[in-house]
């Protein structure tokens, strides 16, 4: 498909726990290599990991927009204390930010001022878009679990605005969270006593059924999808509904060759299907696409068996 100026690649916050400097190492080949146009940093699902990353984000956002990147600061997802509501804020203020808020409480801070809605805000309406572009929202992530249906219905109403629009196309799916960490309580840990054990599992720990069957991943107390989302064969789709920008969810498989296949795809450099052949080799997880085709998430629709 041919790309128009309109149309970026982004890179969405990490979502797990990893060491630092392997942190830092990541954004800063992201930074010099990978073909994206926005880039998401910032701690999303637990406030007690941030210490370590916001030390990095000064030279790690230099780094980035050195490398002629966007950057956009993401907010926790979910908030409950007063050290969460104090890390919101510490970020939402800072002058001269792009902020993303993936929680309401961001919103107080932002209110008048242009910011970015993230996929954690769970806007499925129409009335939702107009009420947060209102607001001061310009640009809106959507929710990886909606239907193309609602997304071009969305899309349709974000042109009206004046908005542009986010879906995630590649990773794992965030599916909730919760006040209580299941990685803590899988290894006989409380919360407050964790000792950081989600760090074991850079791309969250597997959870089984009880037949033994890979199910879902589990992220401290985040929960996602064990299927790795992969809608590069939807890209046209999505576009012509009125999507302007593709996130990537970041994983310690090679992100920029996966960049560089979705780049090459919105430029009309391979097919969708040979696309989808070269991620195969590199993502190490099954893929999956079943929301999009309104269906079970966990299932990957064949584009033959969409045309049929």
């Amino acid at each position: 498909m041919a790309t128009t100026a309109k149309q970026e690649l982004t890179l969405g916050p990490i979502l797990f726990h990893w060491p630092e400097d392997r942190w830092r190492d990541f954004y800063f080949r992201i930074a010099d290599e990978a073909p994206v146009d926005t880039v998401y940093i910032g701690e999303v699902v637990c406030s007690k990991r941030a210490p370590f990353y916001e030390p990095l984000y000064p030279d790690v956002a230099k780094r980035l927009q050195k490398g002629g990147k966007k950057v956009v600061f993401s907010t926790l997802a979910e908030v409950t204390v007063k050290l969460d509501r104090r890390t919101v804020e510490n970020l939402c203020v800072v002058q001269d930010t792009l902020v993303e808020a993936n929680d309401a409480s961001a919103l107080w801070h932002l209110s008048g001022r242009p910011h970015s809605i993230g996929q954690m805000m769970n806007v499925y309406s129409e009335d939702t878009l107009a009420f947060l572009a209102a607001k001061g929202a310009r640009h809106f992530c959507l929710p990886a679990e909606l239907p193309g249906e609602a997304i071009a219905t969305l899309g349709a109403k974000a042109k009206d605005l004046g908005v542009t629009l986010e879906v995630q196309v590649y990773g794992r799916i965030p599916l909730a969270l919760s006040a209580r960490c299941y990685h803590a309580r899988a290894h006989g840990r409380t919360k407050d006593s964790c000792q950081f054990v989600c760090e074991q599992d850079p791309n969250g720990m597997t959870l089984k059924t009880l037949t033994g069957k890979p199910f879902l991943a589990i992220n401290g107390i985040q929960t996602l999808s064990y299927t790795c989302l992969n809608l590069v064969q939807e890209l046209s789709e999505l576009a012509g509904m009125g999507v302007n920008s593709f996130r990537l969810s970041p994983h310690t498989h090679d992100m920029v060759r996966v960049a560089a296949i979705f780049r090459d795809t919105l430029d009309g450099k391979v097919t969708a299907k040979g696309a989808a052949v070269q991620l195969e080799k590199l993502a190490g997880m099954p893929f999956s696409n079943g929301f999009y085709h309104k269906t079970e998430g966990c299932r990957w629709v064949e584009a033959e068996k969409r045309r049929a």
